[in-house]
């Protein structure tokens, strides 16, 4: 069973390096007129307005509101495909950039379900980016060498800032359960960082419990409050991601079985069907289709 030290905890790596997340420069300047963003399967949107004003708007019923005025510096993450507008964004200067965001996994991105469908925030409640922000306006407002690779890093810092700072504040940004909510827990987050970075291990209730310090009662009913489900549909679907992946990567059910702690093959694929509804083998020849 991993270590459960009550040192200092990372609470984001474990998840991170398993389901990566990618930025890629594509606008930098001004935006004139209405700009309209395209919904694409497994992307989403990063942009920041440094100065000026303009409206947002998403089709009805498309789970976000249909207008959103920005009237300040703001940080706008689309985490999942969403199509959205851009009215009179400024039409001087580098005041606006934009990135696209490619989640490993796409919907089975851990971050991804647990986010809204467009998260909005002014910079100044964000403590920690003035930095990170200065050096990326800086490097698209000319033309260097390697100055698309370097905002391509430095917008996937401000990615990872932001993370850090919506496990502080789950519900400034209107988050009230989830992966995130669990892992601003200070008890939770023990359990599932270990479970993330140990995902083999021989996870059950009791072994969960004692991670986070605490009964298993206790455990149970609070993780479910937080979390949204139960810690053993969190440990299912956690494995069925991490599955997924390296069934994509070319890894043989046999091996995935093993990897992810379970005892056969077979109790693989009939967990993987609980949690997806089609076995491995369907569920790949599906994606290959």
């Amino acid at each position: 069973m991993p270590s459960t030290s009550a040192g200092p905890l990372d609470r984001l790596s474990g998840m991170l390096e398993r389901f990566r997340v990618r930025a890629h420069l594509f606008h930098a300047g001004p935006l004139c007129g209405v700009t309209h963003f395209d919904a694409q399967e497994g992307r989403g949107f990063l942009h920041v307005l440094r100065r000026g004003e303009m409206v947002v708007t998403h089709r009805p019923r498309s789970s976000a509101p249909r207008k959103i005025k920005v009237a300040e510096p703001t940080l706008l993450l689309y985490p999942r495909p969403l199509e959205h507008q851009f009215h009179n964004a400024p039409t001087e200067g580098s005041d606006f950039v934009c990135a696209t965001v490619d989640f490993d996994g796409g919907a089975r991105h851990p971050l991804v379900a647990a986010l809204p469908p467009v998260l909005v925030l002014p910079l100044h409640a964000v403590d920690g980016l003035e930095q990170t922000l200065a050096l990326l306006f800086a490097e698209t407002e000319r033309v260097r060498c390697g100055h698309r690779l370097l905002a391509d890093r430095l917008f996937e810092v401000l990615l990872l800032q932001l993370l850090r700072w919506l496990l502080d504040h789950p519900a400034e940004a209107g988050i009230t359960e989830g992966i995130l909510h669990g892992l601003a827990h200070p008890k939770l987050a023990r359990a599932l960082t270990a479970v993330h970075e140990s995902p083999g291990a021989a996870w059950a209730l009791e072994p969960m419990a004692q991670a986070a310090g605490m009964s298993r009662s206790a455990f149970a009913a609070e993780f479910k409050l937080q979390v949204g489900i139960t810690p053993a549909e969190y440990l299912l679907r956690w494995r069925v991601s991490l599955a997924q992946s390296m069934l994509l990567a070319g890894s043989s059910i046999k091996l995935a079985s093993e990897r992810l702690g379970y005892a056969s093959a077979a109790s693989f694929s009939r967990a993987f069907v609980q949690s997806v509804g089609v076995s491995p083998r369907a569920w790949l020849q599906g994606r290959h289709a």
